[in-house]
């Protein structure tokens, strides 16, 4: 069953009086549990297609739905419900913030997703998310003392703390050196079979393309090509 479709989905941007075409037309499928490359250069509209796909924005034409629910139709409320409780992001920059411990960085998106749990029951999730992505060390560590492997970790455990169906990664590895790359997108590999989450790979790099088992290539605000790589085995 698909969990992500997107039908004939068109982005404007209004720039005073000139419109600016970013996405004319794109059709997609992202099936539950599928680990997907969204790949493309710099321009090629891949980055406001993955703020569509995170319900950060809404299309300006076309129709995407989310496990069955059209969400273009949603109000900002609903896009933000649907965010905080399903869908969450892994940046390039870590976007941690810079004097709180790890566990308190991981533990923050809890409180805006209103599921009334105990500040020990928190604290217990951020735990244990911090020990499976091998920081177990380092919950009491504030960014500045962490290596950049080790605050992309905190940053992907931060992501899964809301127990998300889906997960974006937007240039993941971006500022990382390649061996902490390598352990970063096996962990991705290692979520996605073992925990069955449906991850979006976003960048342009095809090396980090090679660890999804599918490849949406985007050029000019197009689908160009939907191939299988293979990847996501780990």
């Amino acid at each position: 069953m698909e969990l992500l479709e997107m039908n004939n989905v068109c982005k404007t941007y209004h720039l005073g009086e000139v419109d600016l075409p970013v996405l004319k037309g794109v059709t997609l499928k992202i099936a539950h549990g599928e680990l997907v490359a969204l790949m493309g250069a710099s321009g090629s509209g891949k980055s406001t297609l993955m703020n569509l796909l995170g319900c950060l924005d809404r299309p300006t034409s076309g129709e995407y739905w989310f496990d069955g629910k059209d969400v273009s139709k949603f109000s900002i409320n609903e896009r933000a419900r649907l965010r905080s409780q399903r869908i969450g992001f892994v940046f390039q920059t870590f976007n941690l913030l810079a004097r709180t411990s790890a566990i308190e960085n991981v533990m923050m998106p809890l409180t805006y997703a209103r599921e009334n749990l105990t500040d020990r029951e928190m604290r217990e999730r951020a735990a244990a998310l911090l020990e499976k992505v091998g920081l177990k060390d380092r919950m009491d560590h504030q960014p500045s003392q962490l290596s950049g492997g080790q605050q992309q970790r905190v940053a992907i455990a931060r992501s899964l703390v809301n127990r998300p169906q889906v997960l974006l990664a937007d240039e993941p590895t971006g500022n990382l050196d390649s061996r902490t790359s390598e352990d970063i997108l096996t962990m991705f590999q290692q979520l996605n079979r073992t925990e069955g989450i449906t991850i979006i790979l976003v960048t342009h790099d095809q090396t980090v393309a090679g660890h999804a088992q599918r490849t949406i290539r985007i050029r000019d605000g197009l689908i160009e090509g939907n191939e299988v790589t293979g990847g996501g085995l780990a």
